[in-house]
């Protein structure tokens, strides 16, 4: 089968963006190696997703079930035989508890868990399918109506009620702050969710909350100086979404 050249300008992007994530890690005396990089590659084609694999991209985001059903078994198949491990696939977007069973067989790892039922119905798919799924809490700190996420005050409720599925890790919390252009708009919605992680990290059953998912291609180098342990990338590493986006 012949194989289709690798999109070099989206090699370079991966590149860029390492670099802006060491330089914000060491600004604050982090290693880079602390921050996972997690391309969000929704709304983009099966190329560029393979060229960012091949740069480095071990992780990847999507926000639409029915997108990731396609695209993942069509990106893997690229893959075959040039790149020694196959990226983990993370549902990043909101998830409706009727897709539960397809989520917990086609993710490594739901970012968007963010209400009971939900929890529930991930652990008996995932216990059906044989699997554990990393999970993390999304947590709306600005509080918009439009926005997925649990209230600040009812994450640790939410915890607690994971802490009996068998199935489930929890293993962190995510945000995505209020739209905003200056990336210095963020940086309070940031720091709120790490003292969070950490209040939570001090009560029984918030021991495994090492990771915090914040920032994206606007304004991640804020959230990393902020303790952010996952950055969430897209645009930056992939360039412009196809039309349609």
């Amino acid at each position: 089968m012949k194989r289709e050249p690798i999109d070099t300008s989206v090699r370079d992007r991966v590149e860029a963006v390492k670099k802006r994530i060491a330089e914000a890690a060491d600004r604050v005396g982090r290693r880079a190696e602390e921050i996972r990089l997690v391309g969000v590659s929704k709304r983009q084609p099966a190329e560029r997703v393979v060229a960012a694999v091949l740069a480095g991209v071990a992780d990847l985001g999507e926000s639409y079930l029915q997108e990731a059903r396609i695209k993942r078994p069509e990106v893997e198949s690229l893959l075959a035989g040039r790149a020694t491990r196959l990226p983990s696939w993370r549902m990043v977007g909101h998830l409706q508890r009727n897709k539960a069973r397809q989520a917990a067989l086609l993710f490594d790892a739901i970012d968007s868990l963010d209400r009971a039922e939900l929890a529930r119905e991930l652990d008996r798919r995932a216990g059906q399918a044989g699997r554990r799924l990393e999970v993390l809490l999304q947590v709306n700190l600005s509080r918009e109506s439009q926005k997925g996420g649990v209230a600040p005050e009812q994450v640790d409720p939410l915890l607690q009620s994971c802490a009996s599925m068998a199935h489930l890790d929890v293993v962190g919390l995510m945000t995505v702050p209020a739209l905003d252009p200056d990336p210095e708009a963020g940086r309070e919605a940031f720091a709120h969710l790490r003292e969070l992680r950490d209040r939570l990290r001090r009560m029984p059953g918030g021991e495994s909350l090492r990771e915090l998912s914040m920032g994206m291609s606007g304004d991640f180098e804020i959230a990393i100086e902020e303790g952010a342990t996952i950055v969430r990338v897209g645009t930056a590493v992939f360039g412009p979404r196809e039309t349609g986006a």
